[in-house]
């Protein structure tokens, strides 16, 4: 994980070095590029020798078209670096860098919210405010959905973790019993 951590880093900060005039509309952009750069089936087309770097290229341009999104020049000039190098792989991890970079700049953080039920509305805006208050700092916030943990939720900021589950009280009240 960490190598493709150091592979991202020098493409992440130079999307952001060099967008920074409106890191909201490379976000954009960067995010569809990684979602296509997560696709096993374009990976594995990438993969291929017999592909050539604009066909790859064609790949992702088409993501774009399908979904009616902007294609900037900034964006295509990225992209053509990013398959030149057979590096499409790491673009998830790019965007994962940029978000950090930008939510670092704006005194925000990601927090992922773990839950075995679906969070919605004002229960949302209260967690998001509590999780806000207790990590010190302004979040953004989304929800995923994990019905292990029975109840309660489970959150996760950065490499901080705050687990107020039932599974895992539960799993404290076994690990006391059994002691």
């Amino acid at each position: 994980m960490a190598e493709i951590a150091s592979l991202a880093r020098p493409y992440a900060e130079a999307l952001y070095q060099s967008g920074a005039g409106d890191l909201n509309r490379v976000l954009a952009w960067l995010e569809t590029m990684a979602a296509a750069g997560a696709s096993p089936d374009l990976l594995q087309f990438a993969a291929n020798p017999k592909a050539s770097d604009d066909q790859v290229y064609g790949l992702v341009e088409a993501v774009f078209e399908q979904r009616q999104q902007e294609f900037p020049v900034h964006a295509q000039n990225f992209l053509r670096v990013v398959v030149e190098n057979g590096r499409l792989s790491v673009l998830p991890e790019v965007l994962t860098q940029f978000r950090a970079l930008k939510n670092a700049q704006g005194g925000l953080a990601d927090a992922v919210v773990y839950s075995a039920f679906p969070i919605e509305g004002a229960a949302l805006t209260d967690v998001a405010s509590w999780l806000e208050k207790r990590f010190n700092r302004s979040l953004n916030v989304s929800v995923a959905l994990d019905a292990s943990l029975i109840g309660g939720i489970r959150a996760v900021v950065g490499d901080e973790v705050l687990d107020a589950s039932v599974k895992s009280r539960l799993d404290q009240m076994k690990t006391a019993l059994t002691a």
